[in-house]
């Protein structure tokens, strides 16, 4: 008979041993039967590490979507901010209510939008939230087109408030002054100081330094390069700053008209001299050919204007003596060539008509007509006189 062994005494026996249900323990498999039903199990350990891999899968999936879209929400905030945190902070900014009290000025500069000027006026107490303001703005239809310029507002409005405030042009504090062709520098700083409520002394202190002004050196005065325009000053500038931003607009008019820089004094003088005599815009460039035949000719100027201009007064007409005084730098009668500066400030058809005359052999001109500015050219000096008689005739008091 055959000796019968335990599986535990064959050498290979630990081979034949599976792992159970426990964690890493072993078991004996003590019959054929129970191997087969062990083997035959529902518990499949086979086939989890396949669905641990799906599960992977669809994580890493979800990540990738979600991290997509986080970047694009990420550009779409960067790009849309502004909107996206008015509409956000819909429920919860703050706002006054009514039309405020006392008295706050704000100045809306050129390019301002909406939320800049949302900005100034938080910050000068006017309202309470930029951002109120500004989605307050949006929803208006059609937008508001803000002017330009400082206007006078009150504390502790709303935002709504603020807003029709800042479009009723009653609000709008500017100093807005305007200068006609030919006025003198004195006549410039009597208007702004009346606009302005500052002194007549401190333009008049602003434009006697001069060269600070940006005008050359070698010019008597400021007189011919304050443009003759019609400007909106704000409240805060100061006398310098007003005469510079004329004095910048008198070189941009020659700069158009092609004017070099080294030729400025010389064609403003006589601009200002063709402004100062001609009854027309018509007449300058006959009153340019008139000066500048004379000029030619070696003949003096003989302009009243002038004379006028060097000796003050407010008279039009001038005396025999004043036609004489040659200490008058200003007087055409006395001395030869074009005064040494300017007598008004010219403006733009002044500055053309010096620039190009036009086509004549006249040697005289007198504005016979002073109401209507009626003047008659004349070749001789014969004509001339026939001129000044119908001058007479018209004005028997002069």
């Amino acid at each position: 008979m055959t000796e019968r062994h335990s599986p535990d005494d064959h050498p290979f026996a630990e081979f034949l041993r599976e792992p159970t249900a426990d964690s890493g323990a072993s078991a004996p498999v003590g019959s054929r039967r129970e191997r087969r039903e062990s083997t035959s199990s529902p518990q499949r350990p086979s086939k989890r590490p396949r669905k641990r891999r799906r599960a992977l899968v669809a994580v890493v999936v979800t990540l990738v979507l979600i991290g997509g879209l986080a970047g694009a929400g990420a550009y779409v905030y960067t790009t849309f901010e502004p909107q996206i945190s008015a509409i956000l902070s819909a429920d919860t900014s703050e706002d006054y209510s009514g039309d405020g009290s006392g008295e706050v000025t704000v100045q809306i500069s050129d390019g301002d939008f909406g939320e800049a000027i949302g900005t100034k006026l938080q910050a000068a107490g006017v309202i309470k939230d930029s951002k109120t303001f500004y989605r307050t703005l949006l929803k208006k239809d059609p937008q508001p087109v803000f002017q330009t310029g400082t206007f006078k507002l009150a504390s502790k409005m709303s935002s709504t408030s603020a807003i029709a405030a800042l479009l009723n042009p009653a609000n709008k504090v500017d100093y807005t002054v305007s200068i006609p062709e030919g006025t003198t520098a004195s006549g410039i700083y009597e208007s702004l100081a009346s606009v302005t409520g500052m002194s007549f002394d401190d333009f008049k202190a602003a434009g006697a330094d001069f060269v600070s002004l940006g005008v050359p050196a070698n010019a008597p005065s400021v007189e011919g390069f304050l443009y003759p325009a019609t400007y909106e000053f704000q409240p805060g500038q100061t006398p310098s700053e007003m005469l510079k931003t004329m004095v910048d607009r008198q070189y941009e008019a020659l700069d158009a008209a092609g004017v070099a820089v080294d030729q400025r004094l010389q064609v403003l003088t006589l601009a200002a001299l063709i402004q100062g005599e001609a009854g027309s815009v018509e007449d300058m460039y006959k009153v340019s050919r008139v000066f500048q035949n004379r000029l030619a000719d070696g003949m003096n100027l003989q302009s009243d204007a002038t004379v006028r201009y060097g000796a003050g007064g407010s008279a039009v007409d001038t005396t025999e003596a004043e036609r004489e005084d040659a200490s008058n730098l200003y007087n055409t009668y006395a001395n030869p060539g074009l005064p040494v500066g300017p007598i008004g400030n010219p403006g733009s058809e002044a500055i053309d008509a010096a620039l190009h005359p036009a086509d004549g052999a006249w040697l005289y001109f007198v504005t016979v007509n002073l109401d209507t500015g009626e003047t008659i050219f004349s070749d001789t000096y014969d004509g001339q006189l026939e001129a000044v008689k119908q001058y007479q005739a018209n004005h028997p008091e002069g």
